[in-house]
C-alpha cells in the first residue's frame, strides 16, 4: 500500500474512521484510508473461481490455482449456490439416456449413492432422480 499523494511506502497506522483504517504517511504527513481492505478479492477471481468450479475443478485445486484459500473459495461457491435457484419444467420428459449408468449401479458392492441426480439438458431442463432397488 503506498501513500496516494507521494507514493511513499512508508506509513503508520492513524486510527479508524467508519470501520476503515486510517494511514498518516511518514513522508508528507498526509492521512488516508484505504479503498478495499488487504484481503477483499475481487469480483474477477471470485468469477474466476466460479467458472473452474463449474469445469470440474475441487475447492483445493481452484484455492491452488488462484493462490487463496480453499475454504473462502467454498463460501463463494455456497453463497452463490443459495442465490441461485433450479431450473423447473412441468413438462414431461420424452426421452432419457442413462448410458451405462444402469450396469454400474447394479454391479456396486455397497449401498452408498444409491440416490443418483440425472440433468437433462435438451429442449427443457428438467432433474431426475434415479435409485437403485432394494430387495
Amino acid at each position: 500500500m503506498d501513500c496516494p499523494k507521494c507514493k511513499s511506502n512508508r506509513q503508520v497506522k492513524d486510527g479508524n474512521t467508519n470501520g476503515r483504517q486510517r494511514y498518516q504517511c511518514k513522508n508528507c504527513g498526509y492521512r488516508f484510508s484505504v479503498e478495499r481492505r488487504s484481503t477483499e478479492k475481487s469480483d474477477e477471481k471470485k468469477r474466476l473461481a466460479l467458472q473452474l468450479y463449474l469445469e470440474g475443478l475441487g475447492f483445493r485445486a481452484i484455492g491452488r490455482v488462484l493462490e487463496i484459500n480453499f475454504m473462502t473459495v467454498y463460501y463463494w461457491i455456497k453463497k452463490w449456490g443459495d442465490s441461485v435457484s433450479l431450473p423447473s419444467s412441468e413438462s414431461p420428459v420424452e426421452i432419457v439416456e442413462l448410458d451405462e449408468l444402469h450396469s454400474y449401479v447394479k454391479n456396486k458392492k455397497t449401498t452408498a449413492g444409491s440416490g443418483l441426480l440425472l440433468i437433462d439438458l435438451e429442449k427443457g431442463s428438467s432433474i431426475l432422480f434415479v435409485g437403485k432397488e432394494i430387495q
